[in-house]
């Protein structure tokens, strides 16, 4: 498996509205998430997804999200909320589904909560508490009665579910952290910044993206974005993309691309396009913005390549 990188050009694949289509065939997603600790994770995501398709459907397990989703309408009406119950009903007409931002693996980080390194293999051992266990039911029951779907798996249900659970052609977008999570396993961070000089690395993504099917989008200084079949760099960005909310951001293009784009390039060129975005803030700002302001300037980076 050769390593490319992603290109500019390549954009220009990217799905396009037809002048003459009609509501909703542009894509339709659904997104899971929030909590009562984490509601603003999911918020940005869908502020995202919503710039992109037709249609974003918005559902949370956590009973207050509602209440904090009527307040948001009155602000961002780009959205339709949906009671819990009921998010099976939408999963099934989306085009893709993005579960995990904003869930959450503890109520206090010291309940139980810390993972453990067992032994000299340096196996992973995680505790959940309450919350945590309501998450991984919550991820693992959905991924596994709409495997035929779409997923886009994020945050905090990549920190408590099973590796077994990941659907076909699901996009896992993990940092280091939620990586070695799921996997089991820890790996250091490359003392080089160029990152596919970690043989280790690479070898163990594409160990993982070929056992479970699926697309990692594995957000290092490098993003590497690794199928079955692929691994591609994904380069750019700044040091502002470490602050809180950029990956929810990235979720929220990753999900809205992938309702109508390729699995593996919609992973692909939503990396791309947040760095992109980043770059252009700090010529203007510097590292002086937040995941808000990337979310806001979507239309503008995106937009470029959908007029092409």
């Amino acid at each position: 498996m050769s390593i490319k990188k992603f290109e500019e050009k390549e954009l220009k694949k990217l799905f396009k509205p037809a002048a003459n289509s009609s509501k909703e065939d542009n894509g339709k997603v659904t997104i899971i998430g929030g909590s009562s600790l984490f509601h603003g994770a999911p918020i940005l995501a869908l502020k995202t997804a919503s710039r992109i398709v037709d249609m974003v459907f918005f559902s949370s397990p956590e009973p207050s999200i509602g209440e904090i989703a009527k307040k948001i309408k009155s602000q961002l009406g780009a959205f339709i909320w949906v009671p819990f119950a009921e998010v099976g009903e939408y999963i099934q007409k989306s085009n893709a589904v993005l579960i995990g931002p904003g869930l959450m693996r503890y109520h206090k980080k010291n309940q139980n909560s810390k993972f453990k390194i067992q032994n000299d293999n340096l196996k992973f051992k995680i505790k959940l508490d309450k919350i945590g266990l309501k998450t991984k039911k919550i991820t693992e029951g959905l991924l596994k009665k709409f495997p035929q779907k779409q997923w886009v798996i994020d945050a905090g249900s990549l920190q408590v579910m099973s590796a077994e659970f990941i659907p076909k052609n699901a996009i896992l977008t993990p940092n280091k952290k939620e990586f070695e999570m799921l996997f089991k396993s820890k790996f250091q961070n490359p003392k080089s910044k160029i990152v596919i000089e970690n043989s280790k690395l690479i070898e163990f993504l594409k160990e993982n993206s070929q056992k479970y099917n699926c697309i990692i989008v594995l957000k290092l200084a490098q993003t590497i974005v690794c199928s079955p079949e692929k691994l591609v760099l994904v380069e750019g960005g700044n040091a502002g993309l470490t602050k809180g909310g950029t990956g929810d951001v990235l979720a929220g293009l990753t999900v809205g691309l992938a309702a109508k784009n390729e699995p593996f390039f919609a992973a692909c060129a939503a990396s791309f396009i947040l760095k992109k975005m980043a770059d252009q803030l700090y010529k203007k700002v510097g590292f002086a913005y937040n995941a808000d302001d990337l979310a806001e300037k979507i239309p503008e980076v995106l937009g470029k390549y959908w007029r092409k």
